[in-house]
Formats: C-alpha cells, sequence, structure tokens
C-alpha cells in the first residue's frame, strides 16, 4: 500500500477514487508517566514515555486507515493528513485521513 501525504504519486496515474478512509486511537495518560512529567517540565528535556506513545498512536492509526483503505480495494492512500484532539483531561485522540485510489504505471 503506498501511502502520500501528496495529491499524486510520482510514476503512477490515479484510475479511480474509492473514498476517505480514516483510523484513529484514543490514548489516555498513565498517572506514574505523569509524575516522570511533571519532573521533566520543571528541568527541561524530552518526555521519552509520551514521545513513545506518540509514535506508537500514530502508527496504530495508519494501519487502521490502510485497513479502511483495503477493504476498498485500494493500492494506495493519496492527500493523508493527521489531527488531534483532547477527548477528555488526561486522554486524546489521533486521527488520519486520506482518499482511496487505485492507481495504474504511467
Amino acid at each position: 500500500m503506498i501511502v502520500a501525504t501528496s495529491e499524486s504519486i510520482a510514476g503512477k496515474r490515479v484510475s479511480a477514487v474509492l473514498g476517505l478512509v480514516r483510523g484513529n486511537t484514543i490514548r489516555a495518560r498513565h498517572l506514574g508517566k505523569d509524575v516522570v512529567a511533571a519532573f521533566k517540565n520543571l528541568v527541561g528535556g524530552e518526555i521519552t514515555d509520551y514521545t513513545k506513545m506518540m509514535a506508537e498512536s500514530r502508527e496504530q492509526a495508519i494501519d487502521r486507515m490502510i485497513e479502511d483503505a483495503e477493504s476498498l480495494g485500494a493500492d494506495a492512500i493519496i492527500a493523508v493528513r493527521f489531527t488531534t484532539s483532547s477527548v477528555m483531561q488526561s486522554a486524546a485522540e489521533i486521527l488520519v485521513y486520506g482518499t482511496a485510489v487505485r492507481c495504474e504505471d504511467e
């Protein structure tokens, strides 16, 4: 599956647009990690536990979007975008979406 943020794919021509596909996940913070984060906030530096959690969340959302596209018979997803939103005080949603397409070689 080709996944691209661009509107086109080099060397390919879009032969069919199959529609919007998306994947999301909602993750909550862990109290123990919040203590480490509060300390890091005082001394500065990267909060690696949160970095790892967000990276895993993005990958899970992408995997779900790809599954959605495969169910439509797509071989590529173009115009991919990410968005986040707060669901509650300590939980956030990551949403990834794009356009599922079928492509042919040029």
